[in-house]
């Protein structure tokens, strides 16, 4: 059984700003983000798209003892194939062994429609039985690459590509290298894709590498699959939030990845709309939830 000490807990940026709708929360600058995660009493963060390069942005995390966990990596190898996408790979694992990151965050983009206006509950891409054997041997490359780098690749399951549901997770895990590709385990994605978190969680465990805490409002995701938004539309609305202000039972949770000797980051995530969400404040109701509920419960 791993101790607590050998999680990290950090808070992504996607709450202050966000990568696919770029104009929302673009007030909210590095300074003041770093800033109020430490407020929060978080270790660290992930790389956001608006961050600077490494020689800048370690000078704002020493002046606050913060670390980088990781950044997401947008992978087209279906589409583009392998060669390219390990150049682009490359680069991003040079800035993240820049910044002293652990992991690096890839989800596979070909098809994906989390950034389109369609129905992200009932129009997600399927791959072809060719697509899937391209999509594992290309992230074993990618993989090794990371590995040079002292980076762990973590795949990210993720709402309206080709690898969300469970099902899927389990067919990227079985054509895939464990030594080479890890799991980032995502409590909402899972939870909204499939209807149930823990399934995936027990299935896989020992490929875990990262994990995003993510809460989901029953009511709203309710809302939005009735009427049949898309995945921006929906986290605009209110979907996802952080933990203990949702449906999910973090403290299940945690305790299963303790009892298994999970040990690396803890990221909260939820997007959110800054302007409706003030984000200081959910951080600081997400540290209220993690300090009285999740962590109290499992020292008791």
């Amino acid at each position: 059984m791993a101790t607590q000490s050998a999680i990290k807990w950090g808070i992504a940026p996607i709450g202050w700003r966000n990568d696919d709708i770029p104009e929302i929360g673009k007030n909210n600058n590095l300074q003041q983000i770093l800033s109020d995660i430490v407020v929060a009493k978080f270790e660290g963060t992930e790389v956001g798209g608006f961050f600077p390069e490494p020689e800048v942005l370690n000078k704002e995390l020493k002046l606050r003892n913060l670390r980088i966990a990781g950044k997401w990596f947008s992978s087209y190898i279906i589409r583009d194939g392998i060669e390219q996408a390990l150049r682009d790979f490359t680069e991003h694992c040079a800035y993240l062994k820049a910044v002293n990151a652990d992991v690096a965050v890839v989800s596979e983009q070909t098809y994906s429609v989390q950034g389109t206006d369609k129905n992200v509950f009932k129009e997600k891409p399927e791959f072809t039985g060719a697509e899937w054997k391209r999509l594992c041997e290309g992230l074993n490359t990618l993989g090794e690459a990371a590995n040079k780098y002292g980076l762990k690749l973590v795949y990210h399951h993720h709402m309206g590509t080709g690898v969300q549901t469970k099902e899927e997770v389990d067919r990227l895990m079985a054509g895939t290298n464990p030594k080479l590709v890890h799991l980032l385990y995502d409590t909402g994605h899972i939870f909204v894709s499939d209807g149930d978190y823990l399934s995936l969680l027990e299935a896989h465990i020992e490929r875990i590498a990262h994990v995003h805490f993510k809460d989901v409002r029953p009511e709203v995701l309710d809302d939005c699959r009735a009427e049949g938004k898309s995945f921006l539309q929906s986290f605009l609305a209110g979907m996802f939030t952080v933990p203990g202000d949702g449906l999910i039972d973090f403290v299940e949770v945690y305790s299963f990845l303790i009892q298994n000797d999970y040990q690396g980051w803890i990221v909260i995530e939820a997007e959110q709309d800054p302007e409706v969400a003030n984000p200081l404040e959910y951080a600081l109701i997400a540290r209220g939830y993690l300090d009285s509920c999740v962590l109290k419960a499992f020292t008791k």
